[in-house]
This record gives C-alpha cells, sequence and structure tokens, in this order.
C-alpha cells in the first residue's frame, strides 16, 4: 500500500471518528464539561528561543497554560480541566490529540508563542483553527505556512514519527489532504471559540490582532473534538517578548482567555438545552498592574446577504446555525445539502443559518431532522441582525 493510501486511509478513520452523534431523544445533555489545555512543546523541544537565548516558547506556553487551568477550575468545579503536560517534558502530538480523546474532550486549547526569521516588526496574537490554508496570493498565507510547517516539524523529534503518523511527513503538500477531509467536523464550534478569543484578546497586553485563520495543524487533526492554536505574540519581537516574560503580561493573557473560555462554555450550554444555565464565575483576581479584562461582548453581527431567507425589517427570527466559517460561501454549496442559508457576518467570521422563522416552537420541532445533518449546529434567536444562541 503506497504512503499516500494508507494516510488517506488514517484521515478517513480520523474524519468517522471526530464526527459526534446526535443525542438520544430524551437524554440531557451535559455541556461543555472537559476542556484539555496543551502547552505546547516541551522537554527537548524548545519550541521558539529569543535572541539572546534567554527565553524559550515551551516555558510562556506552559505558564500560561496553567494560569488559564487554575482559572477555570476555580470559575466552574464542575468542569474537568486537563493538561497534557505539567512540566518540561516531550510529548508526542499524537499523544496530545489523544490524551484530548480518551478524556472526551469538549475543547482543545493548544497554547504557543509565534516568531519569524525575517526580522523583528512582525507582531500580535492570533487564533487559528483546522483547515487547509487558502488565498495564496496573499502575504498571510505565506507567513502562516511557514508557522505552520515550524510547528508540524516537531514529529521529527520522534524517532517513529513516519510510522506512527502513517505517513505524514510536514514538507510532503500531499498530506493536507487530512485537512481537507476534516475541516468541517468541528469548524462551527472551532471558529465561534476563536472568535470568543481574538476579541477577548484586544484587551490584553498585546494589542495587534492578527485575525482568525484556518492551518493545517497536525495537533489539531488529532483531537476529535472544537479545537484552537493560539500563538500569544512573537518572540522575535521586542514588545511582544517583554510582556510574554513578565508575569504580568502571561497574567494578561491567561486572563483574557479564560473570559473567552467563559463567553463560549455560556453559548454551548445555552445551545444544547443544558437543565441549567452556568452560574457567572466569580471575576478573576489581577495584579495591581494590569487592569482587569472586560467581559468580552457578544458578537456583533449584520446581515450579509440572505439569497432565500431575508431577515424582517423588524422583530424576531429563529433559526440553526450550521457553519461558520472564515470565508464565504455559495449559498448552493453542497456543504449546505440543498438548503438555502442566510448568511451573517460577525467580525472576521461568516455564519449560515437555516430553517428560519417566527416561531421557536416550528424551529424546535424541526431541529431533529437539521441536526442529522449537521451535529453542531444549534438554534439561535436573530434580532436587529443579531444572532444569539436559544437557551
Amino acid at each position: 500500500m503506497s504512503t499516500s493510501l494508507r494516510f488517506l486511509l488514517c484521515a478517513l478513520t480520523a474524519l468517522l471518528l471526530a464526527i459526534p452523534m446526535p443525542a438520544q431523544p430524551g437524554k440531557a445533555v451535559a455541556g461543555l464539561r472537559t476542556v484539555v489545555i496543551d502547552p505546547g512543546h516541551g522537554g527537548n523541544d524548545a519550541g521558539c528561543v529569543s535572541a539572546d537565548k534567554k527565553t524559550y516558547e515551551k516555558n510562556i506556553a506552559l505558564d500560561v497554560a496553567k494560569r488559564l487551568a487554575q482559572k477555570i477550575s476555580t470559575a466552574y468545579p464542575e468542569v474537568t480541566v486537563i493538561m497534557t503536560r505539567f512540566d518540561d517534558r516531550f510529548i508526542k502530538l499524537q499523544d496530545r490529540g489523544k490524551i484530548a480523546n480518551n478524556a472526551g474532550c469538549d475543547l482543545f486549547i493548544s497554547i504557543h508563542v509565534n516568531s519569524t526569521d525575517r526580522g523583528t516588526s512582525a507582531n500580535g496574537y492570533s487564533v487559528h483553527c483546522l483547515g487547509k490554508s487558502s488565498n495564496k496570493n496573499r502575504d498571510i498565507f505565506n507567513e502562516n505556512l511557514n508557522l505552520v510547517k515550524r510547528e508540524n516539524a516537531v514529529v521529527k523529534l520522534e524517532q517513529d514519527y513516519k510510522t506512527s503518523y502513517q505517513g505524514f511527513d510536514p514538507d510532503d503538500p500531499e498530506s493536507s489532504i487530512i485537512f481537507t477531509l476534516m475541516q468541517n467536523a468541528h469548524l462551527t464550534n472551532s471558529l465561534d471559540f476563536a472568535a470568543y478569543v481574538l476579541k477577548a484578546m484586544e484587551n490584553g497586553p498585546i494589542k495587534h490582532s492578527r485575525g482568525v485563520s484556518q492551518d493545517p495543524f497536525l495537533v489539531l487533526a488529532r483531537a476529535a473534538s472544537p479545537a484552537v492554536l493560539i500563538e500569544m505574540g512573537f518572540m522575535s519581537n521586542p514588545q511582544d517578548l517583554t510582556v510574554m516574560r513578565s508575569e504580568v503580561g502571561r497574567e494578561g493573557i491567561a486572563t483574557n482567555i479564560f473570559n473567552a473560555f467563559c463567553q463560549y462554555k455560556k453559548a454551548i450550554d445555552a445551545s444544547i438545552h443544558a437543565e441549567a444555565a452556568p452560574a457567572e464565575p466569580a471575576p478573576v483576581a489581577e495584579t495591581p498592574s494590569v487592569a482587569p479584562a472586560a467581559e468580552t461582548p457578544a458578537v456583533q453581527e449584520k446581515p450579509v446577504s440572505a439569497p432565500s431567507e431575508e431577515p424582517a425589517d423588524s422583530g424576531i427570527l429563529y433559526g440553526v446555525q450550521v457553519l461558520a466559517s472564515a470565508r464565504e460561501m455559495s449559498p448552493g454549496d453542497p456543504f449546505f445539502a440543498g438548503y438555502k442559508p442566510m448568511i451573517l457576518k460577525s467580525g472576521r467570521l461568516y455564519k449560515y443559518i437555516i430553517g428560519t422563522s417566527a416561531s421557536l416552537k416550528e424551529v424546535k420541532k424541526n431541529y431533529g431532522n437539521y441536526q442529522m445533518k449537521f451535529p453542531d449546529s444549534y438554534i439561535v434567536k436573530i434580532e436587529d441582525g443579531q444572532s444569539s444562541p436559544v437557551r
């Protein structure tokens, strides 16, 4: 069997395992109950290293991850918080995904630091979801491609990586097939959480946002759940490095990711009709030097186009959100299975909503049919050009 075929079979198997099954009728759904936090790199894999060789990505990622884990555990004692590593040890990329999958992970957060060898001007944070990089005519494509190659190249530190990853080669373009196959499995929720992170980090110590993008990170592909990879800032930028070297800066970054988690959990728990909405978490104590991050407001949305289901000029509509994507898709795309979606713009994301009606009762009645085709879908309320999950 050829290497490409073996890898394709592996990709198909992973895709099938990643697709969540619809909830059984009459069975309560627990909501977001397990989060896995993945501090990037570790052990003999230092990740990015500062120009003066004094600061390693693996240490910054671990420190921020521990702070984030503590905040979530304190505010949500009902949530199981698991870290892929607690200390300076090397964890294989595939094992990071296994840890998440074995725990029944509801959300996977991988924390990293960016860097470039093209000078010191590049700066800022970015959030990445699983997907195949697109738009090769933009400079950001080449930047993200180099970032992906650097992060995925970690597998080369594993002696048996060609066997363990079924032929995956971080330098081989054919290996990107897995990302084309898997990018829609949990994309809606991954992009939703990414949007919350992007908004929350506007209040943090590193101000420049590089946006949300879809990129073929292997560590995300191995997690059969909504997953994001956060690049906190640039090791190669003096200002970003100063922030990440300081305890105050790392605390600020962790707090903002935590605030994003709070907003995402609230939306997820509400959208799947949990028996009770989660209590508002207690405010996280800040060090005096860092202003508390403001609670992330609801994402502002405005209609972009609605080929077949125009929202009313006033009043409330309800519908089923089936996808959120960083790119605008045609309403006739095969993904929508013949439904013509309403399209709402939310920051850098496009949200696609089907089955709109002024009657919530009618939408709930039909939701089961939609959920069979779109397992990650949930009911939303649309008012004044904005959408929000229905409790």
